[in-house]
């Protein structure tokens, strides 16, 4: 039985909660891009209590950029879908109907055009990942190297990219006479909202110069940082979505029972009430987005490169692991040390809360999923808070760790010399640096020179250069799990 019933005067069982509003009667005010699980665990969580708690015309049009499944499990049930949020006591389940159209980029290239151009649509929200905006992080503007993006300059009117497709849409309303709609990053970059307006003003002005004015003076662009552990859909997901409504459920995720969103007020055309969801609305997001980025983002990093080349599956298999553990704690301190203060948080009771999170035994979050995509990573969540630390004579050993784990983990073979595929826009030269793979000097070198992690000081300085090559040359020689525990000994 398809969980479409539900939008057909079908009932939940008791204990299931249902969207408590009826989701038909509200029009839609948001366009997400990157219809994937994180969307539907967090930002149409919020919208769906925001409708539930004070209506508005704020259901979401959603659009797939890749794969066109979420799109059609989605559709089949009318947007309808279960979260499944994993708490110690057992799964809890939660359909959510804030979500009232689902297209495939691709395919429904058009209609997604429309949806972007409707004068109903006020904000347009994004989670395409850091690397999904083609942006040069060397100056802040449009990456021209990138195909994407040159291709969306060379026929805007057929625009791919998610620059193309926000200037595309923001010139043709411009045109047409209708207010531009907000722009919401709710991915991992820093600074997420001014550095999609960097981008996307520098992609419009290429355009037309008036264009690019234009987005600098009537567009907003609020940051926003976010955070709930999303891991990846299993079998399990989906039996446990049917035991619990009684519906058969292809669109079901799961995530942990935690979730934060900070958001800027900044929305010209208005917004949902996300604050009676939870969220909280800030005039500057950055201390909480350093926090996030630095902490949790930092930690994660750490087990997934551990985790993959020690041959842990999931990051709660590896927090089982004490020495592992004591090397997660010591990094959250060494992290959270780097950061100024951050309103209304502690950071010894937030570090301690993430240990937590990571080792929920009912969060199957696989090391590999957080492994992807590295050298867009690294930069900010390893060595912004490494050079911070070092001008601030702080410990920068445990962001050294890190780093020489990343380093490992690009020879994409484990302990046991098995195989893996390495998921980075730069794998090539992933590859060709692990060449050099007998030398751990001229591979730290090689790696430190990729994309942004050239960028960074540390990579001239001296005895940054030699610490990290001193932890990959125990890292080449010695199984993953020995030098975990060696380096938890240390302290």
């Amino acid at each position: 039985m398809s969980l479409a019933r539900l939008s057909r005067g079908a009932s939940l069982p008791a204990g299931v909660a249902a969207p408590g509003y009826a989701p038909e009667a509200h029009g839609v005010g948001i366009v997400h891009l990157g219809l994937g699980a994180f969307h539907r665990a967090h930002q149409a969580v919020y919208t769906d209590a925001a409708l539930a708690a004070e209506g508005g015309d704020w259901r979401i049009a959603g659009a797939s950029l890749r794969s066109r499944a979420p799109a059609d499990e989605l559709s089949a049930q009318d947007g309808r879908y279960t979260l499944i949020e994993r708490h110690p006591e057992g799964p809890r389940a939660r359909v959510i109907g804030s979500i009232a159209r689902a297209l495939h980029a691709g395919s429904d290239a058009a209609a997604l055009r429309a949806a972007l151009l409707a004068p109903e649509t006020r904000i347009v929200s994004l989670t395409v990942t850091e690397k999904g905006y083609g942006i040069d992080r060397r100056t802040g503007g449009a990456d021209r190297a990138d195909p994407v993006v040159a291709q969306d300059l060379a026929r805007p009117d057929a625009a791919e990219g998610v620059l193309g497709r926000l200037v595309d849409a923001l010139a043709a309303r411009r045109a047409a006479g209708i207010a531009p709609f907000a722009v919401l990053s709710c991915d991992n970059l820093p600074h997420n909202g001014a550095t999609v307006r960097g981008a996307a003003i520098d992609f419009a002005a290429a355009r037309d110069p008036a264009l690019g004015a234009f987005v600098a003076r009537e567009v907003a662009f609020p940051s926003t940082m976010v955070d709930r552990i999303t891991p990846a859909r299993t079998e399990a997901t989906l039996a446990d979505a049917q035991r619990l409504t009684g519906y058969r459920d292809l669109a079901a995720i799961e995530t942990e029972p935690f979730s934060q969103w900070v958001v800027e007020d900044a929305f010209p055309a208005g917004r949902p009430a996300w604050d009676r969801g939870g969220a909280v609305f800030v005039r500057d997001v950055a201390p909480y987005e350093a926090m996030k980025l630095t902490m949790l983002n930092g930690a994660h990093s750490l087990i997934a490169y551990t985790g993959v080349v020690a041959g842990f599956a999931l990051v709660r298999d590896a927090m089982a692991e004490p020495a592992m553990r004591e090397l997660v704690a010591r990094h959250l301190s060494a992290a959270a040390a780097t950061l100024d203060p951050v309103p209304g948080i502690d950071l010894a009771r937030y570090a301690r809360d993430l240990l937590a999170r990571f080792e929920n035994p009912h969060i199957a979050h696989k090391c590999a999923q957080i492994a992807m995509d590295g050298t867009e990573k690294m930069p900010q969540r390893i060595l912004a808070p490494a050079l911070k630390a070092m001008r601030a004579g702080q410990p920068v050993r445990p962001f050294a760790f890190a780093l020489a784990a990343f380093m490992r983990f690009a020879l994409a073979r484990d302990d046991d010399g098995a195989a893996y595929a390495i998921s980075d826009p730069r794998a090539d030269a992933m590859d060709a640096a692990a060449a050099s793979a007998g030398d751990a000097a001229v591979l730290a070198q090689r790696l430190h020179g990729i994309g942004a992690l050239g960028d960074s000081p540390l990579r001239e300085d001296p005895l940054w250069m030699a610490s990290v090559t001193a932890i990959l040359q125990e890292m080449l020689e010695r199984p993953m799990r020995a030098v975990i525990a060696a380096e938890a000994e240390r302290g």
